[in-house]
């Protein structure tokens, strides 16, 4: 597991750092840099994936992101021209990333790079990962497959686009994870729980994948629950919109194992507040036995579905840590802070930052 990343000179982060634990949900205002220590992360593995990490450099531009040359990512006020990260990961000495700095290109040179033992191990680069961008997949008629993403890969694409095709293909295996078993799950399968989880978001729906050969796609549709009777099945075009997008999530989810590393973006969007806290409550427990989750959220819905599971010890709260990233306005440096506040069992907040989720009650105060 990655126990603490601390990054200088990168972006809002002119010095910065994180201990990590297996939820780990950063938050703040737009632009205040909680997504740059994702970035980070992406960055290092897809310079790994290009095989530039650890003799050429680090790559700026790739199929995980892309940020443009190094004057666009060098703090504006770093008085050193080079990028630093060190990374700490469970059971192995400290590892300083450095990389110089030229303005004009998407390659930052290798300055320094610490030997990591056994590195194919660590899921930052090993198939035990999982990224999914807030850009993800919609409805559509057709979806991509790809068995080397599913299958070699055990990916299921950077924006859930091959989702259609991994349900279809492993509808009947047990999950990995019992405790994420649902409850109303008619089966211990795959499908049954994929079902039963999406249901808390959209009652009663079954979700129906298959692949066509003869086209090299797959398809999407939804059935659902009507008294006794199940309907026909409908297009994703012809359901709720954030049913489709929290898809890839809930089966990313589902599908992990111990040891993982899965990196979300937004993982509640366009979902309404029910369905955001049971995603919340969806990682917290994949969480609590063995994955290691990175998350950027904007919503408190999402994060009172984490804090309920501290509460009614689905996940122990050491095992959450909470970001929240600000930058103040009147500051004469362009740099971020980072608050870390702590849950307890019961779920409470041992502080509570302005900006930090406070906007309900803002506005709930002017309202009275």
């Amino acid at each position: 597991m990655l126990e603490f990343v601390r990054i200088q000179r990168f972006k809002t982060l002119m010095d910065a750092s994180f201990p990590l634990a297996a939820l780990n949900v950063f938050t703040g205002l737009n632009g205040m840099g909680k997504s740059s220590l994702i970035q980070t992360m992406l960055l290092l593995r897809q310079s790994y994936e290009k095989n530039t990490l650890g003799s050429r450099g680090l790559l700026l531009h790739g199929d995980y992101v892309s940020l443009g040359v190094g004057r666009d990512i060098l703090s504006a006020q770093a008085e050193i021209n080079n990028l630093e990260f060190l990374f700490k990961w469970s059971g192995l000495s400290p590892v300083t990333f450095q990389f110089d700095f030229k303005p004009d290109s998407n390659l930052q040179p290798q300055l320094r790079m610490d030997s990591i033992q056994n590195i194919e191990q660590i899921s930052l680069f090993n198939r035990n990962f999982q990224y999914l961008s807030a850009d993800r997949i919609g409805p559509k008629s057709t979806y991509e497959t790809s068995d080397y993403h599913i299958r070699d890969l055990n990916s299921l694409g950077n924006h859930g686009e091959y989702t259609a095709h991994f349900i279809e293909a492993n509808a009947r295996k047990a999950l990995p994870i019992p405790e994420l078993i649902h409850q109303s799950a008619v089966s211990p399968f795959f499908i049954a729980n994929v079902d039963a989880w999406m249901s808390e978001i959209t009652p009663g729906v079954r979700v129906r994948a298959a692949v066509q050969p003869q086209t090299n796609t797959a398809t999407l549709a939804y059935a659902f629950v009507q008294d006794k009777d199940i309907t026909a099945d409908f297009k994703p075009q012809n359901v709720g919109f954030g049913l489709t997008y929290a898809l890839p999530v809930v089966v990313a989810l589902l599908r992990a194992k111990p040891g993982d590393l899965l990196i979300i973006e937004n993982p509640e969007s366009h979902l309404h507040p029910a369905g955001q806290a049971t995603v919340g409550k969806l990682c917290a427990i994949a969480a609590a036995h063995g994955v290691q989750l990175v998350i950027e959220s904007h919503s408190d819905h999402f994060l009172n579905g984490v804090r309920v599971a501290v509460k009614q010890g689905l996940i122990v709260p050491e095992r959450v840590s909470l970001f929240f990233l600000q930058r103040a306005a009147y500051s004469q440096a362009h740099a971020s802070s980072v608050l870390n506040p702590k849950l307890d069992s019961q779920g409470h907040l041992d502080q509570w930052p302005v900006g930090f989720f406070d906007e309900w009650d803002k506005k709930l105060e002017q309202l009275l």
